[in-house]
């Protein structure tokens, strides 16, 4: 099994459009953040190639180039927002390589955005033309309800991005024997606060993925004060951090964090050793 962080940025990535700041301007590829976003590859008991995306941002085409993803048996969707949301389009190669639907989950208001947005593939029948769109099998899903995937759960975790009620998942194998040091993993990105309700789904992780924006306060997302504070309060042997703004440069903040925890970075690939 391999969890691959396909983007770790905010919502305006980094470089940001029109910034010379030093992370902006930076040579040090770890600085380039494409939108966050992540997958999870592995091999299933039958010997069949899986691979599920976490969220699907405008970034999603040029991840998965950079990634070679050949295929996507589903997408989990956190929110509703932009950054995570506008390369569901881009689903529909896979559907054309693999010849095959994609199940796609999300909760009731993150559903209604997509179809709101993409009615061209959820109304298929009435476009104009018949063109090439995405074949998506839609499911709700609802808080600490899990989701059994092809070997791997996904129990959905109630989080607060401002206001907004979002979810973090929780993932791991349904066979306890697989576990290996990954896994339990949560990812929580677009956190700004955890409901006393989620804490349980916190509890016994291997690894954390959790939102850090920046130094300073933010009303919708967590500092990196604020992040390491609860990375601290869930004690995974190990965190990584992301949605970061160009306000944290890769190195200099990675040399400065507590052990075990670290800025992730596009590309990086986690191993179920």
């Amino acid at each position: 099994m391999r969890f691959l962080f396909l983007g770790t940025g905010t919502s305006a990535g980094v470089p940001a459009i029109g910034c010379d700041c030093p992370v902006c301007t930076s040579t040090d590829p770890r600085d380039q953040r494409l939108r966050t976003a992540a997958a999870l590859r592995w091999t299933d008991r039958a010997g069949s190639p899986r691979t599920v995306l976490l969220d699907a941002g405008p970034d999603l085409r040029l991840q998965s180039l950079r990634a070679r993803l050949d295929r996507c048996d589903a997408v989990l969707f956190t929110h509703n927002h932009v950054d995570h949301t506008f390369g569901l389009d881009e689903v529909r190669r896979f559907n054309a390589v693999m010849h095959a639907p994609i199940d796609i989950y999300a909760d009731p208001h993150t559903m209604d955005h997509l179809r709101r947005v993409y009615k061209h593939i959820f109304d298929r029948d009435n476009n104009v033309n018949d063109s090439f769109v995405a074949t998506l099998i839609p499911h709700l899903i609802d808080p600490h309800s899990p989701i059994d995937l092809h070997g791997l759960r996904f129990t959905p975790i109630p989080l607060l991005h401002g206001k907004l009620p979002v979810l973090g998942f929780r993932i791991e194998p349904q066979h306890p024997d697989a576990n290996g040091s990954l896994f339990p993993l949560a990812y929580c990105t677009d956190v700004s606060g955890i409901p006393p309700q989620s804490w349980p789904l916190l509890r016994g992780l291997r690894t954390l993925v959790l939102d850090a924006l920046r130094h300073r306060h933010h009303p919708t997302h967590l500092s990196l004060a604020q992040a390491v504070g609860i990375a601290h309060q869930v004690g995974a042997p190990r965190t990584y951090f992301v949605h970061m703004a160009h306000d944290l440069p890769h190195a200099q903040t990675n040399r400065d964090l507590p052990e075990g925890m670290a800025l992730a970075h596009d590309g990086l690939e986690l191993a179920n050793d």
